[in-house]
């Protein structure tokens, strides 16, 4: 069963996101004027996560409400404690989030300190943890598209191929959590046959680049620094979402749709007030002019280039169910089976291009591929060895039982 529900989030995860990215890139070229005078590209990051993060809001209280059992409230249907029915321990009887507990993610429970009898700050500080990730992900967006001005689109995609390292590294450095052995192994290995396949690519700079030195598209070191500084920013908030996401699972008991839920609900308000406020211009994070704002200028833009509504709907549509399959993919196998996901879909991606038109790959990228998927079947035999060893335990108990 658990083989089955990883191919279904990995076939979900490849399928949605690859019709995303292509609606991704669409968004990223000029669009015709209605009056076919200009041809201007949409400039309004925060708007186009707005949108994702309310449709994804909305995609997963759908799912969660068409899976509510009967007789649940409304605040365990939500993933909340129900503060209304006590038990004699204190905790809400039937509560959706009880006691932590191991969610499936090799996570060991936490500490008693969290049964807590108030129930209502147990729902405080998972709302807590909630915000905290809808502000990671706000802030993260801002330094990835940033960091594109500056290097490279082989360097940034060498970047995030190498985002494994930091997911480890901040679970390991915020919340204390080890890992087996073999899954260091095979984030090197992922991390490396990657970083190979991009880095023996015959891949041209970004068209979109705008060189801040003035020399014709050439990138100077300085250049290069404030880029890569950028994306290190970008990679290490990344890290720090996908580890606190983690915490919740082992923490509270909730599931990977309610999680989505909240966290896209909160970056939906996130996101709506900085699009309100008349913000000054702020590098990075608020690049529109000074006095308006990204909501007037985004609206602006679709009056004007109605065109823009179609890749812009995709774009939401394809991102809110891809991260049902993202949620479930966290819930049941971790934010590090996630970001492998995420990552060979990339080279995936990419090794179809090759059969279905005809590129040609240099020896180092065929070497790097053979690393990544040498690194995926360590996976794979050390789960398939974990689960026999399970089932003989279980036939040897079956036996013992029979014998009494």
């Amino acid at each position: 069963m658990s083989y089955l529900r990883l191919a279904l989030c990995v076939v979900g995860v490849y399928s949605m996101f690859l019709l995303w990215a292509i609606a991704q890139e669409r968004l990223s070229v000029p669009f015709q004027s209605i009056d076919g005078t200009s041809s201007d590209k949409f400039n309004s990051p925060l708007f186009l996560g707005t949108c994702q993060s309310f449709l994804s809001a909305i995609a997963a209280l759908a799912y969660i409400l068409l899976r509510r059992k009967p007789g649940q409230s409304i605040s365990q249907t939500l993933g909340l404690f129900d503060t209304a029915k006590p038990t004699s321990n204190g905790v809400a009887n039937g509560t959706a989030n009880g006691s932590p507990k191991a969610n499936g993610n090799g996570h060991a429970p936490t500490s008693d300190a969290h049964k807590q009898p108030h129930t209502r700050f147990d729902n405080k500080s998972l709302l807590l943890r909630y915000f905290q990730c809808a502000v990671f992900i706000t802030s993260a967006a801002p330094f990835g598209f940033a960091a594109l001005s500056y290097i490279t689109y082989p360097a940034m995609v060498l970047g995030k191929s190498c985002k494994l390292v930091p997911v480890m590294i901040m679970n390991v450095l915020l919340y204390r959590r080890k890992f087996a052995r073999h899954k260091y192994l095979v984030v090197a290995m992922v991390t490396l046959g990657i970083t190979m396949f991009m880095g023996f690519g015959k891949e041209k700079p970004s068209k979109s680049h705008k060189s801040g030195n003035g020399n014709g598209g050439e990138l100077s070191a300085y250049t290069q620094l404030i880029g890569i500084t950028y994306l290190l920013i970008n990679l290490a908030i990344d890290g720090a979402t996908n580890s606190t996401q983690d915490e919740i699972f082992a923490r509270y008991k909730v599931s990977g749709q309610q999680m989505m839920f909240w966290i896209n609900l909160f970056c939906t308000a996130l996101t709506t007030i900085i699009s309100v406020l008349p913000l000054p211009y702020i590098p990075v994070l608020h690049p529109s002019a000074a006095g308006t704002t990204e909501l007037q200028g985004a609206l602006e833009f679709i009056r004007t280039h109605p065109s823009v509504v179609v890749p812009l709907a995709q774009f939401a549509l394809t991102g809110a169910l891809g991260q049902l399959f993202i949620f479930e993919t966290l819930q049941h196998f971790g934010s590090l089976t996630l970001v492998t996901i995420t990552l060979t879909r990339k080279l995936f991606t990419m090794l179809l291009s090759v059969v279905v038109y005809n590129h040609t790959l240099t020896p180092g990228q065929w070497l790097g591929a053979g690393v990544v998927f040498a690194g995926i079947s360590v996976e794979a035999w050390v789960k398939r060895k974990d689960v026999h060893a399970k089932r003989v335990i279980q036939e040897k108990e079956k036996a013992k039982i029979k014998q009494l």
